[in-house]
This record gives C-alpha cells, sequence and structure tokens, in this order.
C-alpha cells in the first residue's frame, strides 16, 4: 500500500479524510495540541510544523508517496488577533511542506480557503482574482503562492464551509446548532451570508481524489448549492428534527466580530465535477449524518 501523510490529523477535516483513506492507503497523519488515541487505521505522530527539522525528520522517517497538508490554525478571529503565531503555521510551515513533497516529487495536496475572496462576485471559479477580508484569507493567499511557487505540482485545494459528524478531537459548526436548540436557547444564523457547503467525508473524497488524479494548480471543491446560513439552519432542524422555535434570522452587522466576514463566496466547482467530485445536495448530506447518530 502507498503511504499517505496528514497532516492536521486531529482536525475536522484530517479526522474524515483518515476514515476515508484507511482503505487504499497506509495511513500517517500528524498532531500538534490535541492527541490523538486509538485512531484505527493511522499511525499517528506529534509533530510542531513550526519547527522546519521536526517536519523534514518525520518525513525521512515515513518517506510518504503523497500528502495532504490540511494543518491550520483556521478561525478567522483567533488569527486576526495573533498574527504572527498564525503566520508561521498558515504561511511557513505550508511553504516548507511544499519544499518537501518537490524534494520527493510527490502529490501534494493543500486545503486553502472560500475566504479568498470577498464575497462580492460569486460564484466564484479558480480564474477570478482573489481579495480577502480577514487576515486569515490573506495568510491562505500567501500560502497558496508560496507552495505553488516551491512545488508547481502542488493541489491547491480551495475548501467551502465543511459540516458533519463530530471525530474524535474535532466538531463542525452544526454540533453548536444542534446543542443550542436542543437546550432550549436561541440560534440566530445569517440570511445574508452564502457558501457552498460539503459534508467532511465528501471533502475527504474531493481531496483524496486529486491526489489520485496527480492534479496541480488551484480547484475548488465546493458542494452543489450555494445556501446561507440560515436555510442551512432550517434543513438541519427538518432532517435532525429539532425544535425550531428557537431558530431566528440575523445579519451579518448584527453580530460584532473581530475578523471581517465576506457576504458571498459560493464556489463555482464545475471543474472538480468535471474530474469525477460528487458532492451531494445539503440535504443528502445531513440525511446521511443524521443515519450515523
Amino acid at each position: 500500500m502507498k503511504k499517505l501523510l496528514i497532516t492536521g490529523a486531529s482536525g475536522f477535516l484530517g479526522s474524515h479524510i483518515i476514515q476515508v483513506a484507511q482503505s487504499t492507503y497506509e495511513v500517517y497523519g500528524t498532531y500538534n495540541t490535541h492527541a490523538l488515541e486509538g485512531i484505527d487505521g493511522a499511525n499517528l505522530f506529534k509533530v510542531n510544523l513550526a519547527d522546519f527539522q521536526e517536519l523534514k525528520q518525520i518525513c525521512t522517517n515515513i518517506k510518504p508517496d503523497a500528502v495532504i497538508h490540511t494543518a491550520a490554525l483556521s478561525q478567522p478571529n483567533y488569527c486576526q488577533n495573533h498574527p504572527e503565531e498564525s503566520h508561521a503555521i498558515n504561511v511557513t510551515a505550508s511553504a516548507n511542506i511544499a519544499g518537501l513533497c518537490a524534494q520527493y516529487s510527490i502529490p501534494c495536496a493543500f486545503t486553502s480557503t472560500d475566504l479568498v475572496f470577498d464575497g462580492k462576485n460569486a460564484p466564484y471559479k479558480e480564474t477570478d482574482a482573489v481579495n480577502p477580508v480577514n487576515l486569515y484569507g490573506e495568510q491562505k493567499v500567501l500560502a497558496e503562492q508560496a507552495m505553488l511557487e516551491q512545488y508547481p505540482q502542488t493541489a491547491v485545494c480551495r475548501m467551502p464551509l465543511m459540516f458533519g459528524a463530530a471525530t474524535q478531537k474535532a466538531k463542525s459548526f452544526m454540533q453548536g446548532f444542534i446543542q443550542t436548540l436542543e437546550e432550549g436557547k436561541e440560534l440566530k444564523l445569517f440570511t445574508d451570508e452564502y457558501r457552498t457547503p460539503v459534508s467532511g467525508t465528501t471533502a475527504a473524497k474531493g481531496l483524496l481524489l486529486m491526489i489520485e488524479k496527480n492534479y496541480h494548480g488551484v480547484i475548488h471543491l465546493g458542494g452543489k448549492e450555494r445556501i446561507s446560513r440560515y436555510d442551512f439552519g432550517k434543513l438541519m432542524v427538518e432532517v435532525f428534527k429539532l425544535p425550531d422555535t428557537n431558530l431566528k434570522y440575523c445579519k451579518q452587522q448584527d453580530v460584532q466580530m473581530s475578523a471581517p466576514r465576506p457576504a458571498d463566496v459560493s464556489f463555482d466547482s464545475s471543474k472538480a465535477f468535471a474530474l469525477g467530485y460528487k458532492p451531494l445536495s445539503v440535504k443528502e448530506e445531513l440525511e446521511a449524518i443524521a443515519l450515523l447518530n
């Protein structure tokens, strides 16, 4: 079996990649702050990605046949308030990983974000100009550029909003939504923020597809549908049979946040669809997750 190295294996997406990849790859994963235990189908290592020598040693020891780099400080508000710490992980470590993949001449997929766009001209194709409105988006743009410079064979996979079942160490935004409603508390969701979301499982399959096809350059792995946070909440209430009396709508301007948020960063993912990427509808994705509970 070929060896696949996943950075950020303790994260929501990393955990889903392990689940999907373990039948076809010998899976290796790195984590930093969130120790993983007893994950079937993966060999796990604690690594500080900001330490190049540690990173290089892991690659030397494992000799991976492919790398999927998901590790990041991905909370926009945290990045906005911790610029140096987030830059070291989101930009410098990413460039170093591309350099190591170039050295080994192996497929490398990097998870970027829909937040590289300003939200004013959706739906976005891969060829559209980036213009992030927050620091996290800026760092991902820098990482994309640095990785492609270091290793033009990198697949820069821009990821949409992701949701799904909780993993050992990570949750998606969904779990918080469900808990709030089950506790009888008010859940306010934006009617004016649009995304093209997919489940963690679908996202993992898309990334593995890009590795298998040895794709290089930028590609969007968004879902089939453009949907607001509020409309997503309504579908979630329907599928999970949650109380809906406390589901309320609001606008972005009603909530004070450290990091600005773009209004509509929906993707045009037709290029990925043509390569065989097959997301379900949001309702179908939610129904599949509900069956796991």
